[in-house]
């Protein structure tokens, strides 16, 4: 990906999608406050009523080769509407994805236009396989993922949890 591309998601919004960057952190944080309760408990999987500096620095600062973030922003508003983590292992095997998308822009094809970005990225940088670690409970990305071609597996150690993952090559 270059430095910023524009998509248009299924339900024909069109995003602004670009590296985060240092200077995102307020707007991240800002962002993170419009993501529902349950949405922040499944993306950092843990219950927080706020999510702070310690969550968005990994988000902010990345070494742009086995992670990257990415941020989302509706063209016509200007508004951050989605935050996208590609998270690879050393050996860029095995690489994973996190989406939010905020509240009010839910239901509108954003997390089906991260997923396909990220994915690509994954595949660009060589990775064999990306997963995604999902809440049980979290239904609607895991069934975003399973009609995006991820096939689910338990996760040892923690039933409330589920991997889902795509072999990419």
């Amino acid at each position: 990906m270059t430095d910023y591309t524009t998509l248009e998601t299924r339900a024909g919004l069109v995003l602004n999608i670009r590296r985060a960057a240092e200077s995102d952190e307020p707007a991240l944080a800002a962002f993170f406050e419009r993501v529902s309760e349950d949405d922040r408990r499944f993306r950092f999987l843990s219950a927080a009523d706020h999510i702070g500096h310690d969550q968005i620095d990994p988000l902010v600062h990345t070494d742009h080769f086995r992670s990257e973030s990415f941020v989302a922003f509706e063209h016509r508003t200007g508004d951050l509407v989605a935050s996208g983590l590609l998270a690879c292992d050393n050996a860029l095997d095995t690489c994973e994805v996190a989406i939010s998308v905020r509240g009010d822009y839910r239901g509108k094809g954003i997390g089906w236009a991260m997923l396909d970005l990220l994915a690509g990225e994954a595949r660009r940088r060589g990775v064999r396989r990306v997963i995604a670690i999902e809440d049980r409970d979290n239904r609607a990305a895991i069934e975003l993922e399973r009609e995006s071609g991820f096939s689910p597996e338990p996760l040892d150690g923690d039933p409330a949890l589920v991997v889902l993952s795509k072999t990419l090559r």
